[in-house]
């Protein structure tokens, strides 16, 4: 009785197995028989290695967002995604439009040269225009063709042609193996040790013990704030060897479930603790994601961290690296993320989550802090100067002039630098429109088709000097956010991201709210 009852259950998975292995096979002939008849009777030449790859990627992109196919000319870039290594020059690259000339003009900047890195170390800075890379014009290239010509086998030659200041320069050198710190920053703030960390990739855990040991070793530590705010995520281990610092071993951190049992696992701490009662606290915002959301919510699902900041951005889709044809490679997603206790870290109505439309709260995924700060973002003149990239081309002109500045920490902006950054502004011939006044001719021009009355037409035209302020009036009433991100832009140029961070720490709202956790515990 009991082998009639498997055959029973067996029977209809075997067929379900069946029409779905037909179902494939169907789709695969008609797409076969597609690209034939373009092969027979399309009357140009087509690129099909182009066009295979991008039906590929669109197949993907209805899937999930991280299930993605790598072709074998694309090795760097997974090498870059799971190792954080690569080679090239160490430096990030940016697009930029030529004034007035539209989309059709458009040119590479060098945005920020990683401090160490060859790039750097052969006096590449941030603004420089890179006219051509080994001989090959980058003119009207987009930042992926480019990055694709500044990588190449470490220790290989680059020959780099750059504009700076309306002046042609070339720099020739070796490209090197360029590994990212995950350990952007860490210091102690009073009695609390601050570790800021940027991304999960191999060996970053240790990194992250190296520095809270230093800190531990030469200060007397009453706490850790772990700043994981922006960072996306990566190797499920390092985020397992992290929390393992702070929980017993043999404590569970997460597990995964998926399909197939290969995919069903769980992961525990597998040593001792160094630091079983430190107390901790975890900064999160909406871009902390993955890795970011497994240490944040096994610590806070332990009661083993305080969380605060923003809700988290409910990334809990696995994904491994499975071979495929031709030495190329799909990060495939297998399994979604558990913590200890049951809930998914996914956000189940992802799309609707991600499109900005409202979602029932247990649905919204992702990892709620303790202490929730709302979002302080606007849209105003340091929106505006930020997306006109004012603050970044000030900034490389300031570098340009003054050779040097105070340490990050006792810099300050000056009356005179912010009035020459106005006088800048005056020159790049920068305009200040709100959101409101972009409407308000509009509105003007529908009341006097509806006949609205005169009185009422010059209440209406007396607003107009409010809703469409001078830049320089918006400056004085944002004072201090502008020197805060004016500031931080200036700093970088000469201390690179280390300076940055060190210097915003005292603009910081959400680390200091952080710090108070500690003062009310």
């Amino acid at each position: 009785m009991r082998k009639v009852l498997f055959i029973l259950i067996c029977l209809p998975l075997g067929l379900f197995a069946q029409q779905q292995t037909g179902r494939i096979d169907k789709m695969l002939t008609i797409f076969n028989d597609v690209v034939r008849q373009l092969d027979m009777n399309y009357v140009d030449t087509l690129n099909y290695e182009e066009m295979a790859e991008t039906a590929i990627n669109q197949m993907l992109r209805k899937v999930d967002p991280y299930t993605v196919y790598f072709p074998k000319q694309k090795d760097d870039d997974l090498r870059m995604l799971t190792t954080g290594k690569y080679g090239g020059i160490g430096a990030i690259i940016a697009l930029r439009e030529a004034s007035g000339k539209g989309k059709d003009s458009t040119y590479i900047i060098i945005s920020n040269p990683y401090h160490g890195q060859p790039a750097q170390q052969n006096d590449v800075l941030a603004g420089d225009i890179i006219l051509s890379v080994d001989g090959v014009s980058v003119r009207n290239k987009q930042v992926a063709d480019v990055s694709k010509l500044l990588r190449g086998v470490p220790g290989s030659f680059i020959k780099l042609e750059l504009l700076r200041d309306g002046k042609t320069i070339v720099r020739e050198f070796d490209r090197a193996e360029i590994h990212l710190e995950p350990v952007n920053y860490y210091t102690c703030i009073g009695d609390i040790a601050y570790i800021v960390f940027s991304e999960f990739t191999e060996g970053s855990a240790k990194d992250f013990k190296a520095a809270l040991d230093e800190l531990v070793n030469s200060n007397s530590v009453k706490g850790l704030v772990i700043d994981l705010r922006g960072n996306g995520g990566g190797i499920i281990d390092e985020a397992i060897q992290i929390v393992s610092n702070f929980v017993p071993k043999g404590t569970t951190v997460v597990s995964t479930r998926g399909k197939i049992s290969v995919s069903n696992n769980t992961y525990s701490t597998s040593s001792e603790p160094s630091y079983p009662d430190l107390p901790v606290v975890v900064l999160v915002d909406k871009n902390s994601a993955s890795a970011s959301e497994i240490v944040s919510g096994s610590l806070q699902d332990l009661h083993r961290a305080t969380i605060v900041g923003q809700r988290t951005f409910g990334k809990g889709l696995v994904q491994n690296v499975r071979p495929i044809a031709y030495d190329g490679h799909l990060k495939v997603t297998t399994s979604k993320y558990y913590l200890p206790s049951g809930r998914c870290i996914q956000a189940i109505d992802y799309n609707e989550v991600h499109k900005g439309k409202k979602v029932e709260k247990d649905t919204a995924g992702g990892i709620l802090p303790d202490i929730i700060i709302n979002d302080s973002s606007k849209v105003d003149i340091t929106y505006s100067l930020y997306v006109k990239h004012m603050f970044f081309d000030y900034s490389v002109r300031y570098h340009r002039t003054h050779e040097m500045i105070n340490l990050p920490k006792d810099f300050v902006l000056t009356d005179d630098d912010i009035a020459d950054f106005c006088k800048f502004l005056e020159e790049q011939h920068f305009t200040y429109e709100t959101e409101t006044s972009k409407y308000f001719d509009d509105m003007l021009e529908i009341a006097k088709m509806e006949d609205i009355d005169s009185t009422t037409l010059a209440a209406l035209k007396a607003l107009e000097p409010k809703l469409k302020p001078s830049f320089q009036e918006a400056i004085q009433r944002n004072i201090d956010e502008i020197r805060e991100y004016l500031g931080a832009e200036i700093v970088e140029r000469y201390y690179f991201q280390k300076g940055r961070i060190a210097y915003q720490i005292r603009f910081d709202d959400e680390l200091k709210r952080a710090l108070e956790v500690f003062v009310t515990n």
